[in-house]
Formats: C-alpha cells, structure tokens, sequence
C-alpha cells in the first residue's frame, strides 16, 4: 500500500474555487479503481491550508492516479495554478 499526504496553502480570496476544485478531484479520484482512500481535510484554524490524505493499492495505482484526467484538471489545472506552497510526505504504515 502506498500513502503519503499533501499539504498545500492558497490565498483567502481562493477559497470557493479550490473547495470545488477539490470536491471534483475527490470524486473522481475515489472511483479509481487502485485508489483505497482520499480524503482532502481544512487546517483547523487555518482554512487556508489544505491537507490531502491518499492511499493507494501500490504505486502504479498512485501513477495512474497522476496520469488521470481529473488529476490533470482538478490538481494541476486548478490547484497548482492557485497554491502558494505544496508539500508531501510518505506514510510508512506501523501495521
């Protein structure tokens, strides 16, 4: 299983137009076929900062996921053009 997060920050005045950027983009991206969870989440107290949790069933799943068309639209159409900052971090399940 492959897991990781992405934090992303984006202006205030973004707001509307990357909840609904992100509301598609985790629509479609839960249809996949490889992808067991994805689940974009506020900051608490910073409605700025976005934080994405993804799961995979194994990295060609995650590639394919990147390969999507809704990830091409949503994320990097949308998303990217609008963040201010992006980080990721790959999970290690203890389990």
């Amino acid at each position: 299983m492959v897991s990781f997060t992405v934090r992303m920050t984006f202006h205030p005045d973004d707001r509307q137009e990357i909840a609904d950027a992100l509301r598609k983009l985790a629509a479609a991206s839960r249809e996949e076929p490889g992808c067991m969870s994805y689940i974009p989440h506020y900051v608490q107290g910073d409605p700025d900062t976005v934080l994405i949790y993804e799961q995979y069933r194994d990295e060609a799943a995650a590639e394919a996921h990147r390969q999507s068309d809704h990830f091409k639209k949503h994320a990097v159409g949308a998303l990217y053009q609008r963040m201010r900052e992006r980080t990721r971090e790959d999970l290690v399940a203890l389990v």
